[in-house]
């Protein structure tokens, strides 16, 4: 039990039963006890420290989530009742939101205020010139709580503003624990959050930029498709459509006969799940009959009506894609104003796309394009900033895989890349991304597991087991 201080003032409360927990002390209370505690008075009647700081040491932590900033606060000793009240101060958000009507974006920036947070907004809010507007959002997720509670109760469209920012915030903090995706044959289920999924390139293509030509005879197809699974690879992508830079597409009649042979053998002979990486829907179907248990799409379900639907039908998963232009001219001075906003917003599009055809949202995965109608620049831009997509709450799937501008950066052709590409890998699953599509399966595979085992504790433990 603490002694009670002489002088401290009885309409604190001190002894109306507070006790030894510091706590449940009057707010008022707590300075004049900690003077009381820390501070003694010489002979003279002044008061002086008795502290000697000795080592004492600081460290910046680097704590980006609410379950981390628990640990941390656990480890030191907190109570579980601190660390329940603390820890969603402690963690800081910056959402940005667009198109927002001007009297919701005044309300909310007052909302934000009110609440100890900040939003930032053009001038021409405060001048009241603007009908809509883009916003910077800048608070501790307690804090945010607080806003959104406030704004479901608001006029102009707040509401359903605060489910928009609510949703963002959970899929940022999740984690991407996404549901399980059990696909449809072969008792695969893809567990997004817990590893990071290899899916191993299977070109039989005569003219793709990195191994056109390699495996068009379908025994060298499946016996090299054996080999990336020996390697690692958790999903094989087949593919027999170049979409390389300049490329023309490929008559459906010709990318069926291409791709079916290998897909119907792949499907009895490998014990991984096999995606078909295709815009046709013709070539879906034949796929899907064979028995493929995804579909890789770099239109997004935009060059072929009939795909989304035919999608849904089979209930597989499908990959969205952003690219700007068509393979033919997509690198002819690719041009963006704001690079992320545009492949976000393009890709919210494409979820909103698949869903009203039926696509079940689990079944969506995104890709932001890298190397598909972007520059050099575009690409190390989208790498930096891959996390922003987490907001967008689907699984992500990067390719990078020898793309050229890792050879613009390092100055080497297509078979000096391995390097640069496993740096691309490293950094992509260190800000979020659930699967990596790679020609050096084994490579990768070594990459992958190394980051998972610092990014994913629950990979390490379970190897450890």
């Amino acid at each position: 039990m603490m002694a009670p201080c002489p002088r401290f003032p009885s309409t604190f409360g001190l002894q109306s039963g507070y006790g030894s927990n510091i706590m449940e002390l009057p707010r008022l209370a707590i300075p004049f006890l900690l003077r009381c505690f820390f501070m003694k008075e010489d002979n003279n009647g002044n008061n002086k420290s008795d502290v000697n700081i000795g080592d004492v040491a600081a460290r910046v932590v680097r704590l980006d989530d609410q379950d981390s900033l628990a640990e941390e606060m656990r480890e030191i000793g907190v109570s579980p009742e601190g660390v329940n009240i603390m820890a969603p101060k402690g963690v800081h958000r910056v959402v940005r939101l667009t198109g927002v009507p001007l009297k919701a974006a005044i309300l909310l920036k007052q909302e934000m205020l009110a609440k100890g947070g900040e939003a930032a907004v053009p001038w021409d809010v405060a001048c009241l010139n603007a009908d809509r507007t883009d916003m910077l959002l800048m608070g501790t997720l307690r804090q945010y709580r607080r806003v959104l509670d406030s704004l479901r109760s608001q006029p102009f469209g707040l509401p359903a503003i605060a489910g928009v920012i609510e949703d963002a915030l959970e899929a940022w903090d999740c984690r991407l624990r996404h549901e399980p995706v059990k696909l449809r044959s072969g008792g695969h289920t893809l567990r997004f959050g817990s590893k990071t999924y290899i899916m191993g390139i299977l070109n039989v293509t005569p003219d793709s930029f990195s191994d056109g030509g390699k495996y068009l005879d379908p025994d060298r197809a499946v016996a090299r498709a054996r080999e990336l699974v020996e390697y690692g690879a958790d999903i094989i992508d087949v593919g027999g459509e170049s979409t390389r830079p300049g490329s023309d597409p490929v008559p459906e009649e010709e990318e069926i006969a291409r791709v079916i042979p290998v897909v119907e053998r792949l499907v009895r002979e490998v014990p991984v799940p096999i995606s078909v990486d295709t815009c046709k829907s013709g070539v879906a179907r034949r796929a899907l009959e064979a028995g493929a248990h995804i579909i890789n799409d770099i239109s997004a379900l935009r060059f072929d009506p009939g795909l989304g639907s035919l999608v849904a039908q089979y209930d597989v998963p499908v990959i969205l894609m952003h690219m700007q232009g068509m393979p033919k001219d997509m690198q002819v001075n690719p041009h963006y104003d704001d690079v992320i906003r545009e492949i976000y917003d393009f890709l919210r599009e494409s979820i909103k796309r698949a869903l009203d055809l039926g696509v079940k949202r689990e079944n969506i995965i995104i890709d932001p394009g890298i190397g598909f109608g972007k520059t050099t620049e575009h690409n190390l831009e989208i790498l930096r900033r891959l996390d922003e997509f987490r907001s967008l709450g689907r699984p992500i799937l990067v390719g990078t895989s020898r793309k050229s501008f890792i050879g613009n950066v390092l100055g080497l052709p297509v078979d000096q890349r391995v390097e640069g590409t496993a740096a691309t890998v490293a950094l992509a699953i260190a800000r979020g991304v659930d699967i990596v599509r790679v020609h050096d399966v084994r490579e990768m595979v070594r990459v992958a597991r190394m980051a998972d085992a610092i990014l994913r504790e629950e990979v390490l433990e379970r190897d450890e087991r």
